[in-house]
């Protein structure tokens, strides 16, 4: 027993870190970036609240567990904005690999369901999955959208980018929520 709980706070010690991975979308407030332990929190919670926009074949507890896992591999390879310039196919190769050192600090057991829970999410195949994904495109518009604008201006991002790059796959696991939103931030694009 020791040595379970041992890794266990090990690797809740290790994943402190995520606090410390800066986004390129600021806080509603706009007072600060918003950090990758901050956004998992926050669309974790969008799932509890959104869950009757899911479909029936969806499990928000598995989706919250997703959401609160996805991120933690940032810890090692880093964010990298949706509308920024990157290698995606480096980024998840240190993705991987991140996943690979992190999760296995955890027991045996542990650190197979929880490697299945992200590897699930990245596939985004699975209604979970999929539904999970959607939530975590949302959230990064409306605070944009409350703070002004946000990494949009600073990536010069345009609506169409948004409809091609967020609303594509918001729209598969969420639709009514991307007509809501879209209608929310499409003005600031107006203007």
């Amino acid at each position: 027993m020791t040595e379970r709980l041992a890794a266990q706070f090990a690797f809740l010690q290790e994943i402190d870190q995520l606090k410390s991975v800066l986004r390129a979308t600021p806080l509603a407030d706009n007072s600060r970036l918003e950090n990758s332990g901050e956004h998992s929190w926050h669309i974790a919670m969008y799932a509890m609240v959104l869950a009757d926009q899911a479909g029936a074949d969806v499990d928000i507890n598995r989706v919250i567990k997703m959401l609160l896992i996805h991120d933690i591999v940032e810890i090692d390879a880093g964010d990298n904005p949706i509308h920024g310039d990157f290698d995606p196919a480096e980024q998840e190769a240190k993705e991987i690999a991140a996943a690979d050192r992190l999760f296995n600090l955890l027991p045996a057991d542990q650190a197979v369901e929880f490697r299945a829970l992200w590897d699930e999410f990245e596939a985004s195949e699975t209604p979970d999955a999929v539904f999970g994904k959607s939530l975590d495109r949302v959230q990064p518009l409306l605070n944009n959208m409350a703070s002004g604008g946000g990494s949009w201006t600073d990536y010069n991002v345009t609506l169409d980018q948004i409809d091609t790059r967020v609303g594509t796959k918001v729209m598969r696991g969420a639709p009514n929520v991307w007509t809501y939103v879209r209608g929310l931030i499409a003005p600031f694009f107006g203007k």
